[in-house]
C-alpha cells in the first residue's frame, strides 16, 4: 500500500505543481487530502496529483472518460483516487510524460475540436462562396491540430515528425461526413504525405488489427518506396477506428 503524504509537504506539492502547470493545468483548485486538483482553460476534465515522496512513486487521477479509455489499464493504481481512474507513475519524468499525453487526449478526443470548430465559425459571415470556403478550412485546420495531438506528432508507420510531411487523413471522406466526424479523431489516421496519398486513393488500407494492406493495383515499385512489407501495425486502435476503417476497405474493395 502506497502511504501518501496527507496533506502534501511543500515539496511534493511543489513537484506537483510544476508538472500540471508545464504539461497546461494551470489552474489550482486546491488541496483535497492528499491530492492537489488542477484544471486547465483550454483541455476539459480535471487531474489530481499526489506523491509518497519527493522521490515518488506519484499518482494521476483523472476524470476525463475518453482520455481513461485512451490509456487504459495497464498502469491503472489500487489506491483510489478522486478521479474516474487513477494511474501510478514511479518517476517525476513520467508523471510529467502523462500529463502531457492526458492534456494532449482531452484537447484531441470527441467533442472537443468540434467545440472548438463551432466557437470559432458561429458567427462567420457564409453570404458569398469566398466566405463559405474560410469554414471547410477551419475545420480542417481543427482536425489535423487534433490528429497531431492524439498520434503524438508522428506517422506511426514511418516515424516521420516533420509537421510539413504529415498529413490529416480522413478515414470516411470529409464530403461523406457530417461536422462530427469529420472532427473526430477515430475518423483520422496521421500518416506521411506518400502514406497518405496511397491511403487516400485505396491503394493500401488497414484491417481491425492495425496491419496494412495493399492492394493487387499498387505497383511493385510504390509498395518498395512505402516499405509496406515492414511496416508495422497501426497501434492504440479503437472500436470507432475500426469501424471507419472497415468502410475504407469497404469502399476501395479490400
Amino acid at each position: 500500500m502506497i502511504a501518501l503524504e496527507n496533506p502534501p509537504g511543500f515539496v511534493v506539492r511543489t513537484e506537483a505543481q510544476k508538472a500540471a502547470w508545464d504539461n497546461g493545468f494551470r489552474l489550482d483548485r486546491g488541496v483535497e487530502g492528499s491530492w492537489l486538483h488542477y484544471a486547465s482553460t483550454t483541455a476539459p476534465g480535471s487531474v489530481w496529483v499526489a506523491g509518497a515522496s519527493q522521490r515518488g512513486p506519484w499518482l494521476l487521477s483523472i476524470d476525463h472518460p475518453g482520455v481513461v479509455a485512451e490509456i487504459g489499464a495497464a498502469i491503472a493504481s489500487t489506491v483510489p483516487g478522486p478521479g474516474t481512474a487513477t494511474f501510478i507513475y514511479e518517476t517525476l519524468t513520467q508523471l510529467h510524460a502523462a500529463l502531457d499525453r492526458v492534456y494532449k487526449l482531452a484537447m484531441s478526443l470527441p467533442d472537443a475540436p468540434l467545440l472548438r470548430f463551432r466557437a470559432e465559425t458561429a458567427k462567420l459571415p457564409r453570404t458569398t462562396e469566398a466566405e463559405r470556403l474560410v469554414v471547410p478550412r477551419i475545420g480542417q485546420n481543427l482536425f489535423r491540430d487534433a490528429l497531431m495531438d492524439y498520434w503524438g506528432g508522428r506517422c506511426p508507420l514511418t516515424g516521420i515528425t516533420e509537421p510539413a510531411l504529415l498529413r490529416a487523413s480522413h478515414i470516411v471522406p470529409w464530403a461523406d461526413c457530417n461536422d462530427e466526424q469529420r472532427l473526430n479523431v477515430h475518423n483520422g489516421l496521421l500518416l506521411s504525405a506518400l502514406w497518405d496519398a496511397a491511403f487516400d486513393c485505396g491503394l493500401v488500407s488497414f484491417a481491425d488489427d492495425g496491419t496494412s494492406r495493399a492492394s493487387s493495383s499498387l505497383s511493385a515499385a510504390a509498395r518498395q518506396a512505402l516499405a509496406i512489407d515492414a511496416a508495422p501495425a497501426l497501434g492504440g486502435l479503437r472500436d470507432a477506428h475500426r469501424a471507419n476503417l472497415a468502410a475504407h476497405r469497404a469502399r476501395h474493395g479490400f
